[in-house]
């Protein structure tokens, strides 16, 4: 289906250590893409970049993480070093925190919490454009959630972050424009990743009132996400910039 509209291009891709990193990091790959492929975990890592090999296409780990500014500075320098550039820009990584109502919420979670997924996709932007705007262009997609478009029950600290990720989207869109860098944003509904497959497993009350909030009848595949981040990271995508897109089923239309 992406056969092709990355061709050359140069990805990297946050958090593909599994779930929709992983998927997305593939299907990078599977489009032309060489892929810089990034976690905190260096075993999960490295496995996503031998499927990405496996799809036929170039692919390097780099362990780093995102809520350190060397870190991502560090893994900026990677991919120049590589592949001379950065072309596209998947900053996904993030974790869900702890599932707690706000009052009940601790200083140590909101703060790990904020700093990961808001602090980490600033992180890598910051490093992100400054190249970009040394090569004279790219494109970045933000994993925000549909936790960013609606309120979340007992996940304030992540509902706040991912509010953050579209307003950081729509802003850094808007100043950089006119420098031929698109940025954009995904809001996924329920997934099928490892996590929230482990949460089915456990508790089948919990999965039939997820897939029940999915008008579609069912949750999302992690390759979905991927295809849906490839075209917006693809030149058929150039006209769009400072979106935040719901993939969800139906969800936010209810």
């Amino acid at each position: 289906m992406n056969g092709g509209i990355l061709e050359g291009k140069v990805t990297l891709v946050t958090g593909a250590g599994g779930g929709i990193g992983r998927a997305t990091a593939v299907v990078l790959g599977q489009a032309g893409a060489k892929v810089l492929v990034s976690d905190v975990s260096t075993r999960r890592g490295e496995e996503t970049a031998d499927l990405v090999r496996g799809a036929g296409a170039e692919a390097e780990f780099f362990k780093a993480d995102v809520s350190r500014a060397a870190d991502v500075e560090a893994l900026i320098a990677t991919a120049v070093k590589r592949w001379g550039r950065l072309d596209c820009a998947h900053n996904n990584a993030g974790i869900s925190g702890t599932v707690v109502n706000v009052a009940d919420d601790t200083e140590e979670n909101w703060d790990r919490t904020l700093a990961v997924d808001l602090k980490g996709v600033w992180l890598c932007m910051k490093y992100e454009i400054q190249q970009m705007l040394k090569q004279g262009g790219g494109s970045i997609v933000n994993t925000a959630s549909t936790a960013g478009l609606l309120g979340a029950v007992r996940m304030g600290a992540y509902a706040a972050a991912k509010h953050g990720v579209v307003g950081l989207t729509r802003t850094a869109a808007l100043e950089y424009a006119r420098s031929n860098i698109r940025v954009n944003a995904i809001c996924p509904g329920v997934v099928g990743t490892p996590v929230i497959l482990g949460w089915f497993e456990a508790n089948e009350r919990l999965k039939k009132a997820m897939i029940a909030q999915e008008p579609i009848g069912r949750v999302g595949e992690p390759q979905e996400i991927g295809n849906a981040v490839a075209w917006l990271l693809s030149d058929h995508a150039s006209f769009v910039t400072g979106a935040a897109i719901p993939i969800d089923g139906g969800m936010t239309a209810q």
